[in-house]
């Protein structure tokens, strides 16, 4: 039967629809991200979202798409967590979506009716600094991380490493986000389509700026780094038979005249201070190659109590006592918030069943003369997602980053492809080349102006590769300047509050006294 017109203007209106569709319209950014990696989306992608937002009835209608929104596009980004935490993610998509409460609220008001060139000007600069908002809060790391951050959908865009190089990762957000608000009044907002168009040719201005003008790394030289990744190794004994195989790849690389070997996170299993005969295994390794090992040992430690997941440094005479322990665990993952009161969590899905221990800071290692004498900082796992960590670390002189993972658990979803692309932008904000070196998933290093370089090693693959890694000079502007996208967009929010409350007290004031009898 053929839906009548009035029939049809019902369902636009109905809010059940409107919901589904910001859930919707919130989760199509995810497709910028790999695996589907489709960057060109994100120019767009918030455009549906902003036109449900703008055509809310009252500002509680706008709040609850905000918060829908955001929630949906937290599952879409999050959605491989499914397996591990089943319900519970619907649970952390649902309070995480309520930091897009406020951005959906600011929509409704400046691009809400018809605005003028005043309101969409304003709203240039107030929805980007209100969308960072909510993502600075939420990449606190006990809320989760910054992981799926809207610019890192463009990690493999020049124009854009360039950005993350003076701005880092906020600087791309918030110019995507303001294309996003431009193109939603070109289409919506008539008397203001000027203001837009001059939106969208000002960020293009910032990128032409930026890449004419913005200094670029010095070469210094290369090192010659190998990863090794065992590939998938399960059933019983796979610690043991997963060392194993690490030691049969990394022997394949004798006389390849490498600087360094890195292995992925959890490649040792067992704690090196209570293993003589693992410690005699890995200076042979490193006798062998000529090179120094990094390790990442998961394992109850000898010497403090409790479970650390740690980078160690291995020469030939043993581990040289450079050792980083990881700082920033994985939610759930590694440890549960508030165990007290969300221990279930450990009977619907994977959570930790005993919290790891956190270390006490970051670290700066040091190789023999004779590979080179290159200082390297590591990190361990969802660590290459924090833009602040890989800042600390070349502001500390590190000339190398390494990234050591394992997906084992996500090793067919998108998480891997996520995690590697992340290597990216780290290496394009610091002038830092970076190694991602992974247990399972994908392996990757990309260069000082954030492209890849060499073999990329794939979810299906156990081998080892060498890589002729470029090192740079200099200091980057973002790793001298920090954040000032962030402080910059705090500033602009805190102006619209200032702005909003002097408007309600002249209107307070204005309102004549009620008569006396």
């Amino acid at each position: 039967m053929a839906v009548t017109a009035g029939r049809r203007e019902r369902l636009l209106a109905s809010s059940w629809w409107r919901a589904a569709a910001a859930i919707g319209a919130g989760a199509l950014p995810a497709l910028t991200f790999p695996a589907p990696s489709l960057w060109w989306l994100g120019y767009v992608a918030l455009v549906p979202w902003l036109l449900l937002l703008r055509s809310a009835t009252t500002a509680r209608r706008a709040a609850l798409l905000g918060w829908l929104g955001g929630a949906g596009f937290l599952l879409a980004v999050h959605h491989w967590l499914l397996p591990s935490l089943h319900v519970f993610i619907l649970v952390l998509a649902g309070l995480l979506g309520l930091l897009w409460v406020p951005w959906g609220v600011l929509a409704y008001r400046l691009l809400g009716g018809s605005p003028g060139p005043g309101r969409v000007a304003a709203a240039l600069l107030v929805l980007p600094s209100g969308w960072l908002l909510a993502e600075l809060v939420r990449s606190w790391e006990y809320l989760g991380g910054p992981w799926g951050l809207l610019g890192a959908g463009q990690w493999q865009v020049a124009p854009a490493l360039r950005l993350a190089s003076v701005g880092g990762v906020w600087l791309v957000g918030f110019l995507l986000v303001a294309v996003n608000v431009a193109l939603a009044a070109l289409i919506s907002a008539p008397r203001a389509r000027r203001t837009a168009l001059g939106g969208v040719l000002a960020c293009g201005a910032v990128v032409g700026w930026v890449w004419a003008w913005a200094p670029v790394p010095e070469p210094a030289g290369t090192m010659r780094v190998a990863i090794v990744q065992p590939g998938v190794i399960d059933g019983p004994g796979s610690v043991g038979r997963r060392f194993d195989r690490e030691e049969e790849l990394t022997r394949t690389l004798a006389g390849r005249r490498v600087d360094l070997v890195v292995w992925g996170e959890s490649s040792v299993g067992q704690d090196l201070g209570s293993r003589p005969d693992l410690r005699e295994r890995l200076a042979a390794l490193s006798r062998t190659v000529g090179a120094d090992l990094l390790v990442n040992v998961d394992a109850r430690r000898s010497d403090r109590p409790g479970i650390f997941k740690s980078s160690v440094l291995v020469g030939p005479d043993g581990p040289t006592g450079d050792r980083y322990d990881k700082m920033r665990l994985v939610p759930f993952g590694e440890y549960i918030p508030a165990r007290s009161l969300l221990g279930w969590a450990t009977s619907v899905g994977k959570a930790a069943t005993e919290d790891r221990r956190r270390g006490d800071g970051p670290v700066v290692m040091r190789l023999p003369d004779a590979n080179g004498g290159q200082r390297i900082g590591p990190l361990v796992c969802f660590e290459s997602a924090f833009p602040d960590m890989s800042r600390r670390l070349a502001r500390d002189g590190a000339q190398l980053l390494v990234a050591q993972s394992a997906t084992s658990t996500f090793q067919h979803s998108w998480a891997p492809y996520q995690h590697a692309s992340l290597a990216a932008l780290r290496a394009a904000e610091t002038w830092r080349p970076m190694v991602h070196a992974t247990l399972t998933g994908v392996s990757t290093v990309a260069d000082p102006h954030g492209h890849l370089i060499g073999e990329r090693l794939g979810p299906d693959r156990s081998a080892a590769a060498v890589y002729d890694v470029p090192l740079a000079r200099g200091t980057s502007p973002y790793v001298r300047t920090g954040d000032w996208v962030l402080y910059g967009s705090l500033a602009v929010l805190a102006v619209t509050c200032a702005v909003e409350g002097l408007r309600f007290l002249r209107r307070r004031v204005r309102k004549p006294a009620p008569e006396r009898e």
